[in-house]
């Protein structure tokens, strides 16, 4: 695992929204390894390293989906079909399928749909899969019709009311479950948004897996920066996913985060 980062050719990028774009490059899984669903790559543009999430598994073929937000991710947006990046991974532990039931909500809010889109595209052909997709505008919805042509039930949401449920994530759950039941759930988003639906999932006896992020550096679990409080679980190693009993002993979740000097904010 503690290896250089494999150099790969973008093959493909889509403008998924004015702030988002997906990355394909191709990924042999006989030799490099097929990663789960929930699990991440670090991404190497020669000067720099980041954690992604990997939105889409395909055949030898996978993606990552990147919000411009700062120098790193701006950087990532210049590139072009064709140009090169460096892939590292991929780490984690992901999402399972070691659930019981064939119904299954996942809920993905921003850039957290990345995960989602790819363990819902997973479980699509064997399972009743619904989606929230939710945002704070139209223009910011992600993977709606590909998620579609899977077979997936999408709900899009939007804080503005512009497209789909106005409101937030939460309220749009709520709304699902006056109707439908679930046996079980994936979620993914800003924490905030995850501590509100663990908190409506938890009273409708919903189990589910929480999708976590947080500074990293190795990606290896030895420098413990990615660490949370209190029971020293490593985002990169142990997570990025966590089972619902598991959220339940992270103090920190949806409260605080430390940044590179390991100061909380």
């Amino acid at each position: 695992m503690i290896n250089e980062p494999k150099i790969v050719e973008i093959t493909e990028i889509i403008e998924e929204t004015p702030t988002i774009k997906t990355f394909k490059f191709d990924w042999n899984f006989k030799t490099l390894g097929k990663p789960n669903p929930g699990e991440f790559v670090m991404v190497w543009n020669f000067s720099n390293e980041k954690p992604m999430s990997i939105s889409q598994i395909n055949d030898n073929e996978l993606a990552i989906s990147v919000k411009n937000i700062g120098k790193f991710t701006s950087e990532l947006h210049e590139l072009n079909v064709g140009d090169q990046i460096g892939i590292r991974g991929s780490y984690g532990h992901g999402f399972n399928n070691s659930f019981t039931g064939k119904r299954i909500i996942a809920i993905g809010g921003g850039v957290g749909m990345a995960p989602i889109n790819a363990i819902a595209s997973d479980l699509a052909a064997n399972n009743e899969v619904s989606v929230i997709s939710a945002a704070q505008t139209k223009d910011e919805l992600l993977f709606l019709d590909s998620l579609e042509n899977s077979g997936v039930d999408v709900n899009p949401c939007t804080d503005d009311g512009s497209f789909g449920f106005e409101g937030f994530a939460t309220n749009c759950l709520e709304s699902l479950l006056e109707n439908a039941t679930y046996d079980y759930a994936f979620v993914c988003g800003p924490e905030i948004m995850m501590k509100g639906i663990f908190e409506i999932l938890e009273a409708a006896n919903i189990p589910g897996q929480y999708s976590l992020e947080r500074y990293m550096k190795c990606a290896l679990g030895v420098c413990g920066q990615c660490c949370v409080d209190s029971e020293g679980w490593r985002i990169c190693v142990e997570g990025p996913v966590f089972e619902n009993t598991q959220i339940e002993q992270i103090t920190e979740f949806a409260k605080y985060r430390r940044d590179a000097a390991g100061v909380k904010y």
